[in-house]
């Protein structure tokens, strides 16, 4: 009996191993949706600050112990296939997690500089940012932390213009998902006694 079963045990065998190595055959095959490799590079860019410098203190009058108006700030070296830009301001150091002070989107390829104050200003694109409001909410960590860190970050963007309307902070880096080509950063401190 053991002898008559073994030719149908091999050909069961056979079979499960063209099954799988025509499983893994289709495994193989190149997926449609492109690896982190196969996308395009995104080139970095240069922010900087007539008010401060990278690392350093932010001034006090851009904070709520002061005047809280937005820092001036330029950038440089945007790829040639930027449409828009985009900014965001966070402090990853907040007791309850990362909270966004500002969020800008729409500015125009051919922008390089924001001005003092600019959020104050019309013609901005602003989403509300974590205090519940449109336009910049100047850092105030709580008094007694160590210096909170305060990333300007700058994102090339392939659109001329994000569809739909982000609400805020978080829907606007939703909405830049997939269209970011460039970025740059200008990282500043800031510490309340």
């Amino acid at each position: 009996m053991i002898g008559s079963r073994a030719p149908t045990m091999m050909a069961g065998v056979a079979l499960l191993a063209a099954v799988s190595l025509a499983a893994c055959g289709k495994s193989s095959q190149p997926s449609a949706e492109p690896t982190v490799s196969q996308r395009a590079p995104v080139s970095a860019m240069q922010m900087t600050s007539t008010a401060f410098g990278a690392g350093n203190t932010l001034p006090e009058e851009y904070t709520c112990d002061g005047a809280g108006r937005s820092p001036p700030l330029a950038w440089s070296g945007a790829p040639a296939n930027a449409r828009s830009f985009a900014l965001i301001v966070e402090d990853p150091d907040a007791p309850d997690g990362t909270f966004r002070h500002w969020g800008v989107y729409d500015i125009p390829a051919g922008t390089h500089e924001l001005a003092e104050g600019a959020s104050g200003k019309d013609g901005l694109k602003q989403v509300k940012n974590d205090f519940g409001k449109s336009g910049y909410g100047p850092p105030c960590p709580p008094k007694g932390d160590p210096p909170h860190h305060y990333h300007f970050r700058l994102l090339a963007l392939d659109v001329t213009q994000l569809s739909g309307s982000p609400g805020n902070v978080k829907d606007l880096l939703d909405a830049t998902d997939g269209h970011v080509v460039g970025n740059g950063e200008l990282m500043a401190l800031y510490g309340r006694r």
